[in-house]
């Protein structure tokens, strides 16, 4: 499903994900915390955005990184910043991932995708087909608790598809993703032969507070989103 904020605002997503509350201080702290020694690992970045998290792997000594998205202006801005030092195309993570091989991934992170797919069932089962043995997938969405504040049914346990506005990169923009209970993620990861070893909701760092009390203080008494590791 795609957005204008990251098709049409790329470059400004870019510049403003580098350090803003939310993706910066909140998102990737929470899911790098799940993750072990990256040092030779070969890593793969589902719904790679334009590129933080391949630029944190790579630093941390990863032997491949492979970057995968939906909006070919973040794959573009991707291959433009790293060059041959990483592999990205275009992958429309709803179809799950056809050109890659079994067992050839250590480690697999999903930042803040899975709320843009209607149904997790290919890709989950298709993770679960290119980890190699003991290898392990973290991945960060949307707390169920936190969406279903935008619920038009009332009915939590509902699949919905709905809309918000938001203000990332620095203009309002429409923003259309599924609001699904916790049960269907949890279905989605363990039916496809994945054992769940970690879940976490995030915690709000001193440096959030530092950046903006009131948002500290929401999400700190607040759900956001929500944190899964699992494992093969």
């Amino acid at each position: 499903m795609k957005s204008d904020m990251y098709s049409k605002f790329a470059q400004q997503y870019d510049e403003a994900v580098k350090g803003n509350i939310y993706n910066a201080l909140f998102e990737r702290p929470n899911l790098q915390a799940m993750l072990g020694d990256i040092e030779g690992k070969n890593v793969l970045d589902l719904g790679c955005g334009s590129g933080v998290y391949a630029d944190y792997f790579l630093n941390e000594g990863a032997m491949s990184v492979t970057c995968l998205d939906f909006s070919a202006e973040m794959v573009n801005i991707v291959k433009n910043k790293f060059d041959q030092r990483v592999l990205a195309y275009v992958q429309d993570l709803s179809e799950g991932l056809p050109k890659e091989v079994d067992g050839q991934y250590d480690v697999i992170v999903c930042p803040l995708v899975i709320h843009y797919l209607k149904d997790l069932t290919t890709l989950f089962n298709d993770v679960h087909r290119v980890l190699k043995p003991g290898g392990y997938m973290a991945f960060s969405t949307h707390h169920p608790f936190a969406d279903f504040e935008c619920s038009t049914s009332g009915n939590y346990f509902d699949t919905e598809l709905v809309q918000e506005e938001w203000n990332t990169v620095g203009t309002p923009v429409q923003v259309t993703f599924y609001r699904r209970p916790l049960v269907e993620i949890t279905n989605a990861v363990t039916n496809a032969g994945l054992s769940i070893t970690q879940i976490s909701e995030g915690q709000a760092s001193e440096a959030i507070k530092q950046a903006c009390q009131q948002t500290y203080e929401r999400l700190s008494k607040n759900p956001n989103f929500i944190f899964i590791k699992c494992q093969k």
